[in-house]
């Protein structure tokens, strides 16, 4: 097995898992008390995960892309494209379920400020990604009737 096909479906499968595991932020994230602008509460770690997320995203898509624009070629940049889709798109729904579920504004302790970063992000992620694939899917050849040998 080629080590990129490993790292893709390991990526994939922790963001499913951090994907199905986002609608049960929505408990989490109650805050009783006030907190300290140092305490690490449960809003705020999920919009670190999914800030995290998004700039993997973005990352990954950004570097699939030069590679696509480098070497051209058919389907290249296929499978940075996908991962970085799914990477934002996770960044972008876990970011928005700690804005929806957040009480308070800056500074309570919800992490409304990294949910609307990850969400920022996550959208990046999302259309660096799409336009990889679009170009990938550009690059591919496309049969030709000459190539047919009937005629």
């Amino acid at each position: 097995m080629p080590v990129r096909f490993v790292l893709t479906v390991a990526g994939a499968a922790l963001i499913g898992a951090l994907g199905l595991a986002a609608p049960a932020t929505a408990d989490v994230l109650v805050q009783p008390d006030p907190v300290s602008a140092y305490t690490l509460t449960a809003g705020r770690l999920w919009s670190v995960v999914a800030a995290l997320l998004g700039l993997a995203g973005v990352v990954i898509g950004g570097l699939t892309l030069t590679r696509s624009a480098r070497r051209g070629g058919p389907g290249t940049g296929r499978n940075g494209a996908i991962v970085a889709l799914a990477a934002g798109l996770a960044g972008a729904v876990i970011g928005g379920l700690v804005v929806a579920a957040a009480d308070g504004g800056p500074g309570t302790g919800y992490g409304i400020v990294g949910g609307y970063l990850a969400l920022a992000v996550g959208l990046i992620s999302v259309a660096v990604g799409g336009l990889t694939l679009g170009r990938s899917r550009r690059a591919r050849p496309r049969p030709s009737d000459h190539s047919a040998g009937g005629g």
